[in-house]
């Protein structure tokens, strides 16, 4: 019994098996995988919601650099849910994978099943948002993309005047962004934020929480919405309300955003870009260094952005 307690992963195993495939009550966990020369051949990319096209873009990226090396990739949705992310973490275990590339729903509270997955062998590799446990990380610069947001925000309404801030879920993007969007504004002294909700980063509660927030402040200048499909809830609240001359913001430059910027009447007014797939394909490299027992030139990744606008719009590139 207690060498059966040592093979096995702690918790979870019964949900994980009967998501697994090939897995009966007590198949012991290999932890022996990976070494000097090791190529990766199975790869878990686990996102937090697959409906919106960053994370389509972002396994696109992955699947591109796994064909390249010939390797397979599972990718799972994790549905804006810490419990479904665990049993699917879970799951991975019991199917061996080689790597693990995450983009948590919460960043520390997904801490216990990433050490779950180390300990049985995964390497673990964080991806657009911090995972506490992993190894390494790839992530957009977050706080310069909420600091450049916030700098053209302030500087469209003339620099004074209310506006809203459409917060999101628990995961370190958002949170740096937001500290970036409040540095920002620290420059700008007759600007105030008159009200700050939480969202689920999708446009279906942005549009619900702002179509409040509008009520409940009807003299704000604009919005500050963590990604674009906030930003695009706020903006459509704002036009249902019949609200005019407000300047929204966000994060992403997303397909949608880009069509909302060609629209020239649009409220919506810049985003801040990252790029997706270029983080997937960055994270892939990250861990299959470290599944040949290296260590990349970096542990965290930081990767750089630029303002969108409607006057710059025809040079940028879009997502992939």
């Amino acid at each position: 019994m207690k060498l059966r307690q040592r093979t096995l992963v702690a918790s979870g195993l019964v949900l994980a098996c009967a998501l697994a495939t090939a897995c009966s009550e007590g198949d012991p966990v290999s932890t022996e995988r990976g070494g000097p020369g090791a190529q990766v051949k199975t790869i878990g990319l686990m996102v937090q919601d697959l409906s919106n096209p960053f994370f389509q873009s972002m396994a696109n990226g992955v699947k591109a650099g796994a064909e390249k090396i010939g390797a397979t990739v599972n990718v799972q949705d994790g549905r804006q849910d810490l419990g479904a992310q665990n049993e699917q973490i879970d799951a991975f275990i019991q199917q061996q994978i080689d790597v693990l590339l995450i983009n948590a729903v919460d960043s520390d509270g997904i801490g216990p099943a990433v050490d779950r997955a180390k300990e049985a062998g995964i390497k673990v590799v964080a991806v657009d948002v911090a995972a506490q446990g992993a190894e390494a990380q790839v992530t957009l610069d977050n706080t310069e993309a909420g600091r450049l947001a916030c700098t053209y925000l302030a500087d469209q309404i003339g620099g004074a005047g209310d506006i809203l801030l459409i917060n999101g879920t628990p995961i370190s993007s958002v949170q740096d962004r937001v500290t970036g969007c409040k540095q920002a504004l620290q420059g700008y002294p007759q600007i105030k934020i008159v009200a700050e909700q939480n969202g689920d980063n999708g446009r279906a509660e942005a549009l619900t929480i702002a179509t409040d927030m509008f009520t409940a402040h009807p003299g704000v200048k604009g919005v500050f919405g963590i990604n674009d499909p906030t930003a695009l809830g706020a903006t459509l609240a704002a036009q249902q309300a019949g609200i005019g001359g407000l300047v929204i913001v966000g994060v992403d430059a997303s397909p949608e955003a880009v069509a909302e910027l060609q629209k020239p009447d649009s409220m919506f007014k810049a985003t801040a870009a990252q790029d997706p797939n270029t983080q997937g394909a960055i994270a892939l490299e990250m861990a299959q260094k470290l599944f040949a027992g290296e260590q990349p030139d970096q542990t965290k990744v930081l990767v750089p952005t630029e303002m969108i606008t409607r006057e710059s719009l025809a040079q940028y590139k879009g997502w992939q």
